[in-house]
């Protein structure tokens, strides 16, 4: 019998008479198929398994922490990245999975900038109100220290959808319209291209105005901050994983830091 402790508890967990474990033995403390312990293995998120005289395939404390790695990792950089880092680990290339880790991080800054851009941008407009004269092109442009031509390629680009006037031809902008351009401007200022801007218009469009996008707002803030705590989870398992990989390589080299409790599997 083996010890794990986690969270303060203890459990139990049968190991082999040799100290191997079965596939059966992984799935289950995960709640997986004993086919996605192989799918992991085949895909190099785990190490190759060992295998018995009778060619079953037998797991360690190793795979163990390798797989418990991995679960941890998604959450926090995605099914895709989490394999590739893993992937990585595995083949002994760690600075490659540092690498993707970095870029996992710098993806969650620039979406934290984003987040923080459009909140700025939208906190500068005001309700449509019900009761508005329309304007053309001219005016609005004036407005917003622009050029003609810029609402133009906007309109071209799906973010502004004025209607045209049924005798002159001429470009009538709605309030909503209008309230579009200033969003529009603002990001633009901010740096965001245009193809970055039309889903957040198409959102405010659809919702009818920026009212309703506050809930959408929480739910992004609430995400990017669970993908945050989720990368301290991920990295403290990895950390775990890679200094298991290390004893195994050198049993002998002193520890790094002070070496907890090996987590359960």
């Amino acid at each position: 019998m083996k010890l794990f402790h986690e969270s303060g508890r203890t459990t139990t967990k049968n190991l082999q008479a040799d100290g191997h474990l079965r596939p059966v033995d992984l799935a289950r403390r995960h709640d997986l198929s004993t086919q996605a312990i192989r799918n992991y293995e085949a895909a190099g998120i785990l190490p190759a398994a060992e295998r018995t005289a009778s060619g079953y395939r037998t797991y360690t404390l190793l795979h163990a922490h390798a797989l418990r790695a991995f679960l941890t990792l998604v959450p926090a950089h995605g099914h895709r990245s989490a394999a590739m880092i893993m992937e990585a680990v595995n083949r002994g290339d760690v600075d490659d999975a540092l690498r993707l880790i970095d870029e996992s991080h710098a993806q969650l800054l620039e979406d934290r900038r984003t987040l923080k851009a459009v909140e700025a941008a939208l906190s500068g407009l005001s309700p449509v109100p019900k009761q508005h004269d329309d304007t053309f092109i001219g005016p609005l442009a004036r407005r917003l220290g622009l050029l003609p031509a810029t609402l133009r390629k906007w309109e071209r680009a799906g973010l502004l959808q004025p209607r045209r006037d049924p005798l002159t031809g001429y470009r009538i902008y709605s309030p909503a319209d209008v309230r579009d351009a200033l969003l529009v401007h603002q990001l633009r200022r901010g740096g965001y291209l245009l193809a970055q801007i039309a889903p957040l218009i198409a959102q405010v469009r659809a919702a009818g105005g920026i009212a309703p996008l506050e809930s959408i707002l929480r739910d992004w803030h609430a995400r990017l901050h669970a993908r945050g705590r989720a990368m301290l989870g991920g990295a403290a398992a990895l950390e775990t994983y890679l200094d298991f990989r290390l004893d195994r390589v050198d049993p002998g080299r002193p520890p790094a830091r002070a070496e907890p409790a090996p987590a359960s599997f």
